[in-house]
């Protein structure tokens, strides 16, 4: 049996260790040939030597420059973006699994799918800024598969069928760790509280995310673009336990559920191995008896980071690029002390009313917008922090 043979970009973040947790589970089905990541060069060189693998792709110069003066030559290191792409499109590489965070792989995304490779992608940002210029170069049924858990989930339960079947898809939140936290309550959230996920296991922005339920938001826009749907078609529930991930509700009436144990290597196992299915299971299953499923409502009141999504979602145009860029910068301030949780949705929305530029016209654009959205932002958040009254100690 010929083994895949695998180019992982962004290895080390938790979507690109759940992937490589899958190659290690079925080793004789995957071989990971190159792994790619930003500047964690003593962690890329430990799992090349793990796997084997023949290159690194690092994509800050001076990571590159220190992993190869630690090796004698018998790894070959790469960097830059150009050096993604021409990974990407090599003929000795099956399938390009792209799990990193930013904009800096979406050259390598397109790449990998013109040359026809197998994609499977966790990546917010070149769906939701890039999608229009990235989902025309699919050129097979299943050529790129989610690895979100979320929509992953919708992709196996829509198993090809056409949307139009579809009367909507709705994607389930944990509802993060402030679930029940009253407006009080979320104004003096800590960035260490709100890294703390009650139920996955992830980097501090995506955590962070989940907590503002902005990441419920984008994975919105994503939907849409993704499974070809208007913004009225893609909803969200919070589904506390994280057992059921993604629901389809079809025109007939009758609803499509993928539940699972709330573990990414499940879904990585089933963009790896599709069409067909792994041959036992990469974690263990839970028990289905005195298991309740419930679902609530939001609270778009206590997470407006939702409700801007959705307004960006149906405004279209430059607004779901200009939301991610805003977001990402106002995280990034918040994890820093600069500014309050509640400051997140406020920093995102002044950006988001300040627009008044045109839609995107090319990639070139799309890009540029993504950059306004954090400059914005970044400009926001400096005003926020100089009148920020200084914390209290108790």
């Amino acid at each position: 049996m010929k083994k895949i043979r695998l180019f992982v970009i962004g290895c080390t973040g938790s979507v690109g260790n759940s992937v490589l947790s899958v190659c290690r589970t079925f080793p004789d089905f995957f071989e990971v040939r190159a792994l790619a990541a930003h500047s964690s060069y003593a962690e890329t060189a430990k799992l090349a030597g793990e796997f084997r693998a023949d290159r690194v792709v690092l994509s800050d110069p001076e990571a590159a420059a220190d992993l190869r003066r630690s090796f004698d030559g018998s790894l070959k290191v790469l960097e830059g973006a150009e050096a993604l792409e021409e990974t990407a499109s090599s003929p000795d590489i099956d399938h390009v699994v792209v799990a990193s965070s930013g904009t800096g792989a979406i050259g390598a995304l397109m790449a990998a799918l013109r040359s026809g490779k197998d994609v499977s992608l966790a990546n917010k940002e070149s769906i939701v800024a890039a999608g229009r210029w990235v989902l025309p170069l699919i050129g097979r049924e299943g050529q790129l598969r989610p690895l979100d858990s979320e929509h992953n989930a919708v992709w196996q339960c829509l198993a090809g069928r056409n949307s139009s079947s579809v009367s909507r898809i709705v994607l389930t939140a944990s509802g993060g760790p402030f679930r029940t936290f009253s407006q009080e309550e979320l104004e003096v959230v800590t960035p260490s509280m709100a890294v703390r996920h009650p139920v996955w296991s992830m980097g501090a922005k995506i955590s962070v995310d989940s907590a503002t339920l902005m990441n419920k938001g984008i994975e919105i826009l994503e939907a849409m673009t993704l499974f070809s749907l208007p913004a009225e078609r893609v909803d969200a529930v919070i589904c506390p336990d994280s057992f059921v991930h993604g629901i389809v509700e079809f025109r007939d009436g009758s609803f499509l559920f993928s539940a699972s144990s709330p573990d990414m290597r499940l879904p990585c196992a089933s963009a790896l191995f599709y069409p067909e299915r792994s041959p036992f299971p990469p974690v263990p299953v839970p028990l289905l008896q005195e298991r309740t499923i419930s679902f609530h409502q939001p609270d778009e009141q206590r997470f407006p980071s939702l409700r801007l999504a959705k307004e960006a979602a149906r405004k279209g145009g430059a607004f779901p690029a200009l939301l991610v860029g805003a977001d990402e910068v106002a995280v990034d301030r918040f994890l820093a002390g600069e500014i309050g949780f509640t400051g997140i949705p406020s920093v995102v929305e002044s950006v988001l009313e300040q627009w008044n530029g045109p839609a995107p016209a090319s990639l070139a654009d799309a890009l540029y917008i993504l950059d306004e959205g954090r400059r914005l932002a970044a400009s926001v958040c400096r005003r926020l922090k100089i009148s920020r009254p200084p914390r209290r100690s108790i």
